[in-house]
């Protein structure tokens, strides 16, 4: 009986290995992912509040006040708000890279940017897709609910300014009150996929890594194997001469 019990219990144990060890691979695999996709956005950060401040200094007073161009309060914007939303995440990322806050903060902030490039342009419809690009950088996580927290804070923006101030978001005065569904909508829309996107590529992951545990654990076996039947030939060998 102990018999019976002891290879069943030497399989569970293998089993047990191979789970232990894809779990760490896909781990190390996604830490590796999300520290690399929060380097990337403090660069991204830095470099659009870059722009932000020469687009303040060239084209917002036109965009705000027709072809006379002055200095106006929108390079303070872009210098001093473009700097609150820049430094929090930037110091996450590198003090914190790989954390859910850190991810989180970042996906808030870059579609702060968004806004902020968009009131900046006076509501082109152009700069609307930076709202779309930013969401797929976001999808570089390969975590949805970092998307969700980028379409909340746009809709949510989208909202406010479109009561509080239209023609900074839409460029207008008077806008339709319905016309922040309507951008929510496509953003929705996009998210959508970009959720889909990223749960098919959190499956291949976790598919590499138990493969790859699967494949280091047969190379082991059979590194084993063959130091036994090395030992046992050269003990066979040993007892002949």
């Amino acid at each position: 009986m102990n018999a019976s019990v002891k290879p069943i219990d030497s399989i569970s144990a293998a089993a047990d290995a191979v789970v232990g060890r894809a779990e760490a691979r896909f781990d190390a695999h996604r830490q590796e992912i999300l520290r690399s996709t929060d380097r990337m956005f403090a660069g991204l950060l830095v470099a659009q509040w870059i722009f932000a401040i020469v687009l303040a200094l060239t084209v917002s007073p036109y965009a705000w006040q027709g072809k006379v161009k002055t200095v106006h309060v929108h390079v303070w914007a872009a210098i001093l708000l473009g700097g609150a939303i820049t430094c929090v995440p930037v110091a996450l990322a590198l003090l914190r890279p790989g954390a859910v806050l850190t991810r989180h903060v970042i996906a808030a902030s870059q579609m702060f940017w968004s806004a902020l490039l968009i009131h900046l342009t006076g509501g082109r419809i152009e700069t609307h897709f930076h709202v779309f690009g930013s969401l797929a950088f976001i999808a570089f996580y390969r975590d949805w609910p970092v998307l969700l927290t980028g379409t909340v804070v746009i809709a949510a923006d989208h909202f406010m300014r479109g009561i509080l101030w239209p023609e900074s978001v839409y460029g207008i005065a008077n806008p339709e009150w319905w016309r922040f569904l309507e951008h929510a909508g496509w953003v929705v829309f996009i998210v959508i996929f970009l959720v889909l996107s990223c749960l098919r590529s959190y499956r291949d992951m976790r598919v590499m890594a138990e493969r790859g545990a699967e494949l280091e654990a047969l190379s082991e076996n059979q590194w084993r194997n063959s130091s036994v039947v090395d030992r046992a030939a050269a003990e066979s060998a040993a007892r002949r001469g």
